[in-house]
């Protein structure tokens, strides 16, 4: 009889504790998917609004992919371009959702068209587009990264291409 109580009492503590677990682990996610969010809003900030590239090592993996492709410096070293032809260039963060180990960043680009951008002389306009973001963060950087902008849009307003007509 003594052995059945001990084996309920084991039985019964382990559960408290499988209890005690559970309800930390939903308090530890939210705060890990805080920080991911935050490792993203830092670099968009730091190295797209502020042309940080030194930064970069600071929120990126070494052997970070972008878009399935391994030249992120290279991509980010066309940001230069954008930057010469949108001095005022700014990205702003319009909505942002963390599950697991990706956050996805809706953005919203703007700047005025003061330089040469692919061939188009300078207009003076002020351009605005969007763009959706998709991260994946590993132990606090950046691994691999899915970005898409509207290209179209910004190719209209800038006149390098003809906008579409209304229907």
């Amino acid at each position: 009889m003594k052995n059945i109580v001990l084996a309920i009492t084991i039985i019964c503590f382990a559960g408290l504790g499988q209890v005690a677990l559970s309800q930390a682990n939903p308090d530890q996610e939210k705060t890990r998917l805080e920080q991911n969010k935050a490792i993203v809003r830092g670099y968009m900030n730091e190295v797209l609004n502020n042309g940080n590239v030194a930064a970069f090592d600071t929120y990126f993996s070494e052997d970070v992919v972008f878009n399935n492709s391994k030249g992120v410096k290279q991509q980010l070293a066309g940001m230069q371009s954008i930057r010469s032809a949108f001095p005022d260039f700014r990205l702003i963060i319009e909505d942002q959702i963390a599950e697991g180990d990706k956050v996805v960043t809706r953005v919203t680009f703007q700047g005025t068209h003061r330089g040469e951008f692919r061939g188009t002389a300078p207009t003076g306009k002020q351009i605005k587009y969007s763009g959706i973001a998709v991260d994946r963060i590993v132990e606090g950087k950046v691994v691999e990264m899915w970005h898409v902008a509207d290209q179209l849009a910004l190719l209209q307003q800038v006149g390098a291409i003809p906008p579409q007509p209304k229907k």
